[in-house]
């Protein structure tokens, strides 16, 4: 009689995989809940402490590491010393091994887990069935996903049973399985810091503490999955797939509603959009076009917030993408049905706003829960991979003024600007470098993003706010605050702020030029606030 070891966390399919086996004269060996789940299903089952003749031990920490289910597993049935030595003690051969692992990955997702709850779920016994069969794939097929079962028994009933290319297709599935689950584990466990016997990791939402071994191990891993190829990348030339990053959220767990099949830079401009949304408590919507934001505002109703983003400059707005922090009602859908929009991303979309998003097929809907990210995010270079703490504008989530905020000009602001100035600097750390932007209290009038001269940047941003109609500036920008995401090196680019009509400027400060821009605002009569902090974003 052949025999299988089946021993999972996954017991979705098991009952009828396990029927199947036993029609086809499988003997079933089976441990702790999975022999359970089978036995009340009315399958025999053999446990693994009678193969063994030592009980489960330990809290089940000691049950399947013992040369009677190894020496079965790895006996090549080819090599006659193997199989003697099996036979001289008593070990029977297996052929089939089904084995998925204890569930890392969900419980450290979980917030609040304990540390040594977080231990418990590293398996061990698990990944050594998996291994050893892997290993000896010419003899033992091994299954690590009940998305397999059906062609595993498809392959049993193959005149002449499992071919070599799928017993080997099962092995490489298996090795990347326990690769991905030892990944996993290996960057949890990078997060963790210890202090005495206290183990702890950052948790849920806002700023992680900057720990340099938790942010820059001397080993990094990362686990990643895919969650779908894509139509192409940066370019139709270039292929392109979608990994979603372990614990998964945000645009690595997202449900996707309705649309066209997603692009690269679909996801790239979805991720520009709801980085900018997640800064703001209040209703808040961002159009944006090639990851810089045409338009961001806020509202009463987070279908108000959509219609002033898409107006703050409707031309760019034409196929944008959209980012809002709110869940997408009717109203919400019918503005953005009103015109050509590519994507939307939001934390859920009502019942009835879904048939109105439905009568455009072509648009993109994503549902996506960013309550979870973590600190770390990570770039890619030729050859090389950078890390960093993901940039947060904490500064910004104070109240304004405070004392952590400098007016370094004559003038304070007034109660207005300082609403529009605090409003600026949320969505300015989000356009590209060099940036100056130019807003009121709750939307944005005009935007100035990668330039390479902050002179430029302003130039830029004030042609775009008169129509590119140089003396149609004032009317539009007259009274709005400007936000610069780095200092001002010299006077030129606040004096071009001031021309441009704006009547207050926050910016990090910390050039060795700061006291001669400091004296060209007070000049114009702008009120100057210094953060203390820089905003790059390339």
């Amino acid at each position: 009689m052949r025999r299988a070891i089946l021993s999972v966390s996954d017991k979705s399919g098991l009952v009828a995989f396990g029927r199947a086996l036993a029609e086809r004269g499988f003997e079933l060996v089976s441990t702790g809940g999975t022999a359970k789940t089978l036995a009340d299903a009315g399958l025999p089952v053999v446990n693994v402490s009678d193969v063994t003749g030592f009980p489960e031990m330990m809290d089940g920490r000691v049950k399947t590491l013992h040369p009677k289910i190894h020496g079965g597993i790895l006996a090549r049935r080819h090599h006659p010393e193997d199989l003697a030595l099996a036979a001289e003690h008593g070990i029977g051969m297996v052929d089939l091994v089904v084995v998925n692992l204890y569930p890392f990955v969900e419980t450290a997702a979980k917030p609040g887990i304990h540390f040594d709850d977080l231990i418990e779920q590293i398996d061990i016994g698990g990944p050594s069935l998996v291994r050893a069969a892997a290993k000896n794939f010419r003899d033992v097929l091994i299954v690590v996903s009940p998305k397999d079962y059906d062609e595993v028994i498809a392959e049993l009933d193959r005149s002449g049973g499992p071919s070599v290319e799928f017993r080997f297709d099962l092995a490489r599935r298996a090795f990347a399985h326990t690769g991905s689950y030892d990944t996993a584990i290996a960057g949890t466990l990078a997060e963790v810091t210890v202090d005495g016997e206290d183990f702890s990791r950052p948790q849920g939402p806002g700023p992680k503490p900057q720990v340099a071994q938790a942010l820059a191990p001397d080993e990094l891993s990362v686990h990643a999955h895919k969650l779908r190829d894509l139509r192409y990348g940066e370019n139709p030339h270039q292929p392109a797939a979608w990994y979603g990053i372990d614990p998964a959220s945000g645009l690595g767990a997202p449900a996707v509603l309705q649309g066209k099949e997603l692009s690269f830079t679909n996801l790239l401009d979805l991720d520009a959009a709801a980085r900018i949304v997640l800064e703001f408590s209040e209703p808040a919507a961002a159009v944006i076009k090639h990851t810089n934001p045409c338009g961001v505002a806020t509202g009463a109703t987070i279908a108000e917030a959509y219609v002033r983003a898409r107006e703050a400059d409707a031309l760019a707005a034409f196929g944008g993408i959209i980012g809002l922090n709110r869940p997408i009602d009717a109203d919400t859908a019918t503005a953005i049905v009103a015109t050509f929009i590519e994507a939307v991303v939001a934390p859920s979309v009502d019942e009835a706003a879904k048939p109105i998003l439905a009568k455009k097929a072509n648009l993109r809907v994503l549902e996506a829960d960013f309550a979870s990210l973590g600190g770390s995010e990570y770039r890619s270079i030729l050859g090389a991979l950078l890390v960093q703490q993901r940039d947060q504008v904490v500064e910004a989530h104070m109240p304004w003024p405070s004392d952590a905020l400098k007016v370094v000009t004559k003038r304070q602001p007034t109660a207005e600007e300082w609403q529009a100035l605090r409003f600026a600097w949320r969505v300015m750390a989000h356009a590209k470098s060099n940036t100056v932007i130019f807003t009121d209290a709750h939307r944005t009038l005009a935007i100035g993003a990668g330039q390479m001269s902050r002179v430029d940047a302003v130039k830029v941003a004030t042609m775009k706010a008169a129509g590119w109609q140089s003396d149609a500036v004032s009317m539009v920008l007259k009274g709005s605050v400007a936000a610069s995401d780095a200092f001002f090196p010299f006077r030129d680019g606040l004096d071009a702020v001031a021309a441009a009509g704006a009547t207050a400027v926050v910016q990090p400060g910390g050039s060795v030029k700061d006291a001669e821009v400091i004296a060209a605002a007070d000049e114009h009569g702008l009120a100057m606030v210094f953060t203390g902090r820089r905003h790059f974003r390339h």
